[in-house]
């Protein structure tokens, strides 16, 4: 009996680690995912059935990897895929592309709204409202976008954005 509830525990810890590889998975984390998988295959190869559906797996993660993959080399290229990371929600990742797309264009108004449009949407309003005045202090039309930035609805009450776009 004790081989028996050896192997039934080997086989909950190789599930264990499966369900996490595909938790990342579903998360969009494919790079993690991949790892879990690669170590879930190598760490219980006996497990035949889930090893297959482990593989197929990998194959899709390391597809989407690739995928992801994206040559950039301009302003455009840089502030255009930090658009896309904030419309996916990967805020983190859209502000190193702008940081990335201010290295070519230190004096584009419009990587600091974008980085005002980040900070707001993820709650900081005070760092937006900072970002969002060096922005209009560069680009004076920014001003008129900003009141009808509708990632701007939790600033258009406070006064200091009132202040900043003129609406008084």
């Amino acid at each position: 009996m004790t081989v028996n509830r050896a192997k039934k525990d080997e086989f909950q810890k190789a599930l264990a680690v499966y369900n996490q590889a595909i938790k990342e998975f579903h998360k969009g984390e494919f790079e993690k995912s991949s790892e879990l998988l690669k170590s879930f295959i190598e760490k219980y190869p006996a497990e035949r059935e889930v090893v297959d559906r482990a593989q197929a797996y990998l194959s899709i993660a390391q597809k989407r990897l690739k995928k992801e993959s994206v040559s950039l080399k301009s302003f455009d290229d840089y502030h255009r895929y930090a658009v896309v990371k904030i419309n996916q929600g990967d805020y983190e990742g859209a502000l190193k592309l702008l940081e990335k797309a201010q290295d070519f264009k230190e004096n584009e108004g419009l990587v600091q709204f974008l980085m005002a449009d980040v900070y707001c949407l993820s709650g900081q309003l005070e760092t937006a409202l900072d970002h969002l005045r060096k922005a209009i202090q560069k680009d004076k039309t920014l001003a008129v976008l900003a009141q009808n930035e509708t990632d701007f609805t939790a600033l258009w009450d406070d006064k200091k954005f009132k202040l900043l776009t003129r609406l008084a």
